[in-house]
């Protein structure tokens, strides 16, 4: 018989998913490690993976470095937690932000959870809960340790959450990065992060020896024997063997974009049927192997 497809993952790992993801989400924002005038921007994107049913940031709120966080709070609905800094130098911020995780896994009322922080503290956290089947979206800077970034299903850097109507940035994206290694940022000669980039041409996609073989070995995965493989499967692939792949990286909102912009696939959309959403497939541009 006919090899078909794998089922696709969840709609939460889909990167071109028509629908919003039904999956109830805990929120734990590590307030020492994570922008408060990014807030809205990293809820907005926890949004496109499910609900967020809890939402608490943690922080020793009596210190004026987190004053900026306050109007965050309230706008958003976040609770938060309050941790004493009991000793100079350490971060009682992680202890408590940890015993509430696994306190919320053992009620087993949650689908995931989404830590917000660039602290590699979180590593270990993130490999317990994915052990009991949940789902972990990590959000944070580029500067996040790569450890902490490999141990969540799915990770975000917030730089690419920028508000998409700011100019592009002039800096132009790296060609290509090692396999497991986080995409550069570039920076501005003042030293402020840039805004968001244009997208990166078709012609130096197609130059990324990297993200070519990645999204040609995907659609391989994928395929059936005539060689068409589902989208959403084919990027469900991307993100099991990078957690951090984004095609905003190179200046695309959607997986869809940066595939008709590298252009190697052919596309075809096939109806799902009456008042369904159309279910697109891509195939190798290239002859086929002989099975």
């Amino acid at each position: 018989m006919p090899r078909q497809p794998a089922p696709a993952y969840p709609a939460a790992f889909s990167s071109d998913s028509p629908s919003v993801g039904r999956a109830r989400l805990a929120v734990l924002i590590d307030a020492d490690n994570a922008q408060a005038s990014l807030v809205g921007q990293v809820l907005a994107e926890v949004a496109t993976f499910g609900t967020a049913h809890v939402k608490r940031a943690y922080g020793d709120w009596t210190s004026t470095s987190l004053k900026s966080w306050k109007e965050q709070l309230l706008a958003h609905s976040i609770q938060p937690i309050q941790q004493f800094a009991y000793v100079a130098g350490k971060n009682a911020t992680d202890a408590a932000m940890v015993i509430d995780a696994m306190d919320l896994l053992y009620r087993g009322r949650l689908d995931g959870f989404c830590l917000v922080s660039s602290d590699s503290d979180f590593t270990r956290l993130a490999a317990r809960l994915r052990e009991s089947g949940r789902i972990v979206y990590g959000f944070g800077e580029r500067k996040t340790p790569r450890s902490f970034v490999a141990a969540c299903d799915k990770f975000v850097y917030v730089e690419n959450l920028a508000d998409p109507r700011a100019a592009p940035a002039p800096a132009d994206l790296p060609l290509a990065r090692p396999a497991g290694a986080s995409p550069a940022e570039p920076v501005a000669a003042d030293g402020a992060k840039p805004a968001p980039r244009q997208p990166v041409p078709g012609a130096r996609l197609r130059g990324d020896t990297n993200l070519v073989n990645g999204l040609r070995d995907a659609v391989e995965e994928a395929s059936d024997d005539d060689g068409w493989a589902s989208q959403a499967y084919v990027g469900s692939i991307i993100s099991r063997r990078s957690s951090d792949f984004d095609p905003r990286d190179y200046g695309y909102r959607k997986l869809g974009e940066l595939i008709a912009a590298i252009d190697l696939f052919e596309v075809e959309r096939r109806s799902a049927g009456t008042g369904k959403p159309a279910v697109v497939y891509l195939r190798d541009k290239r002859p086929r192997r002989a099975h």
